[in-house]
């Protein structure tokens, strides 16, 4: 695991306690995701970036033309995860896990999260989800990657976050993280969410709840990666549930 120790353990969980909570928190009640700006900087995008050829410190390589999962490819990493990745998912999963909870609530649904993640990893793996999710993703020219939810097994955090390791009009053009909301006997809302390089967008997993004229009812979420015009892209995925 040499090549994991490449990239440090940084400053970004203090950036994650430093980040505007309450502001956020509203915005993702209101619209289902919400921007975490300069959550990285460029050195610990750059090393991120360059662990993608280090095999060792993964544990799965998917090519997804060939499941149908759109163009590109990414890898899982293993565990232990690189201490960026570790360190990242420990620190996010505090500040989400009350928005998760509350989420929850609203829309009846009794499960309840713990509120440090290696509470609720226990709870993943004594249910036989010991699989880590956190992956890095690689497009170039032409790639995509459809529209899906990522679930995994019985036991799901309703929230993750991406993280852009790439800068927009430098590295690619193109490749705009989208998300659709099904919302129920209506038409689908997309919404386009303008990222730079480092900066790290937390959405919804599955469902989240909208107040309507008549209470609370749940809206559906997706999201994906338009076609890539040029260059190349790549993104860390922060999943807080384990897969089987």
């Amino acid at each position: 695991m040499v090549a994991a120790a490449k990239v440090r353990t940084p400053a970004s969980p203090a950036r994650v306690e430093a980040m505007d909570w309450p502001n956020l928190t509203t915005h993702l009640d209101g619209n289902g995701w919400a921007v975490l700006p300069r959550l990285l900087s460029p050195d610990e995008c750059g090393s991120l970036v360059g662990l993608y050829g280090e095999d060792g410190i993964f544990r799965s390589h998917i090519i997804m033309a060939r499941h149908g999962f759109g163009r590109g490819e990414y890898k899982y990493f293993s565990y232990p995860l690189p201490d960026i990745i570790s360190a990242l998912r420990t620190a996010l999963y505090p500040q989400l896990a009350p928005i998760a909870n509350r989420w929850n609530e609203s829309m009846g649904i009794d499960v309840r999260y713990p509120a440090e993640h290696g509470d609720f990893i226990k709870r993943c793996h004594k249910a036989g989800q010991t699989r880590p999710t956190p992956l890095l993703l690689q497009y170039n020219a032409g790639d995509y990657n459809c529209l899906h939810q990522d679930l995994y097994g019985e036991h799901v955090f309703p929230l993750q976050v991406a993280i852009l390791l790439s800068e927009p009009e430098r590295d690619f053009t193109g490749g705009e993280f989208v998300l659709t909301e099904q919302r129920p006997r209506m038409q689908s809302r997309a919404a386009v969410v303008p990222l730079k390089q480092g900066d790290a967008v937390v959405f919804a997993v599955h469902r989240r709840p909208v107040q309507g004229t008549r209470g609370t009812y749940r809206v559906n979420l997706r999201h994906g990666v338009s076609q890539l015009r040029s260059g190349h892209r790549h993104t860390v995925g922060i999943i807080f549930h384990d897969a089987k």
